[in-house]
């Protein structure tokens, strides 16, 4: 088995991994970087199967639904196998409505937790994995009697903190490399305790109680954790949720009755006009149309302000101007803490401070602590650990024994 790490070795995000065997190949992740101004002008890595088809590239994994791991593949040939979770390309697809960072996918197999999938002399086992990406997934790949063990982006912290306990007690024994994930090393302290989302639920509550208005919640609407989280605090601080119709489509594409729907009791659905303006251009009014119960409009947004917590995002700022519902109203940042210091969203803070609205930080990453990556690397004693999807390799190659550091565009043979 060979392998190539076209992207990932001094970076996070746009990650793409290519799998060599006996003339077949996989690829691990398609993403965008971070960095990348425009995905239809981003250069496509150089693998074979990518600007034409080629029936030797068998596959392409997407390990989870961020823009960072997919966002590449709407360029892809038609003829492209994919291989993602069920939910997570129903996500995607719903996505595709409202902005270009949907995909729409032809020819699918679908990852389902420790279910292998074999494609030519590959066998694929997914293993679902705790992240800020609904339907998540690590995977092993095997081929010529070796192992390989993708991590992709995981947490031990989040609302599905079990599996990455199950994983690290249970892992699949016999993994000859390890390519890991690091992206909070040189971001976090080794014995720092990350703040889970059940930690968040009262600060949030607390945030919802002593803002006389309306909170603004910026969060991504994929963040589904993060939405539960809100959810929560908002019942604790009797207050009704008010999601954007994009959050609210993504929530029903996952099909999953336990987490918030728009027929939930105290959840409302808001069509801001920049959405509104892509239902109408896509013609796509069936997809407003579902939501007709449970709608909130502009004129009743100001009297429902004082018992309320809305779902944000700085594209909504004219809507809520021209509603007249900001009075006393606060603004939670859910994000990273990077996406409130972008230069684009300079508008944002001048508008925080015309208004008066304060700000609070509530978050916690996506990602897994020092002290996670290490119980994860522990759990494969054997196996040479390769880093991706981080910038300080050099400090990962100094937290753990038994460490390769490939370049971008190298192949190795293991």
């Amino acid at each position: 088995m060979r392998i190539c790490i076209h992207r990932g070795t001094k970076e996070i995000g746009g990650t793409c991994i290519e799998v060599e065997s006996q003339g077949k190949r996989l690829v691990l992740d398609v993403g965008l970087p971070l960095d990348a101004p425009d995905a239809d002008e981003f250069s496509l890595h150089p693998v074979n199967g990518f600007a034409a088809h080629d029936p030797s590239l068998l596959g392409v994994v997407i390990s989870h639904p961020h823009l960072d791991h997919y966002g590449l593949g709407h360029r892809l040939p038609s003829e492209t196998h994919f291989l993602i979770g069920r939910a997570a390309q129903a996500i995607l697809s719903a996505a595709s409505l409202f902005s270009p960072g949907g995909l729409k996918l032809g020819t699918v197999s679908h990852l389902q937790d420790r279910r292998p999938i074999t494609l030519g002399p590959f066998t694929i086992t997914p293993f679902l994995v705790d992240h800020s990406a609904y339907d998540s997934y690590a995977v092993l790949i095997e081929a010529d009697g070796k192992r390989l063990f993708y991590t992709a982006d995981f947490r031990g912290h989040g609302r599905k903190s079990s599996l990455f306990e199950n994983l690290v007690a249970n892992p699949p024994s016999g993994v000859d490399v390890l390519l890991m994930e690091g992206t909070c090393i040189g971001r976090s302290g080794d014995d720092e305790r990350c703040v889970t989302e059940d930690d968040l639920v009262p600060q949030f509550t607390d945030i919802f109680r002593q803002t006389q208005g309306m909170p603004l919640v910026w969060c991504s609407g994929q963040n589904i954790d993060r939405i539960v989280t809100v959810l929560k605090a908002c019942n604790q601080s009797h207050r009704q949720l008010i999601l954007d119709l994009y959050t609210a489509d993504i929530l029903r594409a996952t099909e999953n009755p336990r987490l918030p729907q728009e027929t939930w009791e105290g959840v409302r659905v808001f069509l801001p006009v920049s959405q509104k303006r892509r239902i109408i251009q896509e013609q796509a009014f069936d997809v407003s149309n579902r939501y007709r119960s449970c709608r909130i409009y502009p004129e009743q947004l100001a009297e429902a302000a004082p018992n309320s917590v809305m779902l944000f995002r700085p594209s909504m700022i004219r809507d809520l101007d021209a509603a007249n519902c900001i009075g006393g109203a606060s603004l939670v940042c859910s994000v990273w803490g990077g996406y409130l210091n972008d230069p684009a969203n300079q508008r944002l803070h001048e508008w925080m401070q015309q208004r008066g609205i304060p700000l609070y930080n509530c978050h916690t990453s996506g990602h897994a602590t020092i002290a996670d990556l290490r119980r994860m690397r522990n759990a494969f004693p054997n196996a040479v650990a390769v880093p991706v999807h981080l910038v300080d390799r050099k400090q990962f190659a100094t937290l753990f024994d038994n460490v390769e550091l490939h370049e971008d565009g190298e192949w190795w043979e293991f």
